[in-house]
């Protein structure tokens, strides 16, 4: 499966007792046991996700963040990648043949990045619509999946093809230089790509969004500067419009919500808005998937003192101290003048969210793993066992679009359009 390797499933024989087994005893290492917590916090990710997609347009404040600063939605993609990098921690703690494991992990890879594609290229086109298909100059290529699928990818040739030595007492992160030396130059490649273009004024076709019509409007946005950071004129934007191409990026971006946009209730920008509010723009573009990348690695930090330490204070306690490092650091950086912008994926939003994710970890391991209270998150860990099915079934709404598909006499006549008109009302 495209997702296997973001769970740490072990073999139902290693926990059998020895005397259970046919061959004779034998002396053989301990497979680490299942770490509940991962899976719950797996789950957790899922249930907010589903909470912000459905529960955003009702109340807006835990939707994503026009632009700078963040939401309760915007901890969710970071929270993914961190799980991410501490699975592979344990995924990837022996690797017998290097090349096999590549070539495995490319598998993987590329099987996550194609289902990313299918569910969020524009094929299945919502809860509003009963059609489906999608114009091939049109699709959307960038996604949830596709940027959790790159930063898997670079973390995953980091843990097999990076040398790494056992933890001692010359620190927390000496054992793997080599990580935090990919990490830090993926930063600077960002920051030199944020901050080092030219972006020159730029033009785009957009189409009346009125059926009936056949006409289109060409807006022109003004920009020739370099290491603008808002909505029209940032260098993330300018590499997905040359390297994607324009007419393969979201075309409602969240900026859209920003007061001089003027967006309307009914998800329309009026006449008179800013040229780049009408503007696609991909949140999960090239440029931020450097940063994501960072955010997995950070959790393969997590995953290496998971794997290599077993008492429970001591884990905790390293956690503790690279998550309170990541936050200064991150809210320095904002200080700075380096904003906190999940669209860009700026390093301060990379280092604070990272952070956000490693003391939720230390919170639900402590309450899981440690004192094994397990009934209270039974349901989260279900979830977080059964993620990418979730994710499929109700995130990228097949669920719903199946569930409409039942209706009285008219399509419009069925649960969800029902449901969907309430809200409106309200």
């Amino acid at each position: 499966m495209a997702y296997e390797a973001l769970r740490d499933d072990f073999a139902d024989e290693e926990q059998l007792p020895l005397q259970q087994r046919r061959d004779p005893p034998v002396v053989t290492e301990k497979k680490t046991p299942r770490v509940v917590s991962l899976d719950v916090f797996r789950g957790l990710c899922v249930f907010l996700m589903m909470l912000v997609d459905y529960g955003g347009a009702v109340v807006p404040i835990i939707a994503h963040s026009p632009w700078n600063g963040i939401h309760l939605a915007d901890f969710v993609m970071p929270f993914f990648l961190f799980i991410a990098g501490v699975a592979l921690a344990i995924v990837y703690k022996r690797v017998p043949d290097k090349v096999d494991a590549t070539w495995k992990t490319f598998t993987r890879v590329l099987k996550l990045f194609l289902l990313g594609v299918f569910l969020q290229g524009g094929y299945l086109h919502g809860i509003t619509s009963m059609a489906y298909g999608v114009d091939i100059e049109r699709i959307r290529w960038m996604g949830i999946l596709q940027r959790i699928s790159i930063a898997y990818l670079i973390a995953a040739l980091c843990e097999i093809w990076l040398p790494c030595g056992m933890r001692r007492r010359s620190g927390l992160y000496s054992p793997h230089f080599w990580r935090w030396c990919v990490a830090l130059l993926l930063c600077s490649i960002y920051l030199g790509l944020l901050y080092g273009l030219y972006v020159p004024d730029w033009d785009f076709k957009v189409s009346d969004p009125n059926p009936a019509s056949n006409s289109s409007y060409v807006y022109q946005v003004k920009c020739n500067v370099r290491g603008d950071l808002g909505p029209a004129c940032n260098s993330a934007g300018l590499i997905d419009r040359y390297v994607l191409g324009i007419d393969h990026l979201y075309p409602k971006p969240v900026y859209q919500n920003l007061k001089e946009c003027n967006k309307s209730k009914d998800g329309q920008v009026p006449k008179g808005s800013p040229s780049w509010c009408y503007a696609p723009f991909d949140p999960e573009g090239i440029l931020g998937s450097l940063t994501a990348a960072v955010t997995c690695i950070i959790g393969l930090q997590f995953g290496h003192i998971l794997v290599q330490i077993q008492d429970h204070k001591e884990r905790l306690s390293s956690w503790c101290l690279i998550s309170i490092s990541l936050l200064v650091s991150g809210l320095f950086l904002a200080l700075l003048g380096l904003p906190l912008n999940k669209p860009l994926y700026t390093i301060s939003y990379t280092f604070v969210t990272s952070a956000s994710a490693g003391f939720t970890f230390c919170t639900l391991y402590l309450l899981v793993d440690v004192f094994g209270h397990r009934s209270l998150t039974s349901i989260l860990e279900w979830m977080g066992v059964h993620s990418l099915c979730i994710f499929i079934l109700v995130t990228s709404n097949i669920a719903l679009i199946v569930i409409q598909g039942f209706y009285w006499k008219n399509p419009k006549n069925n649960i969800v359009h029902l449901i969907i008109s309430c809200l409106l009302r309200q």
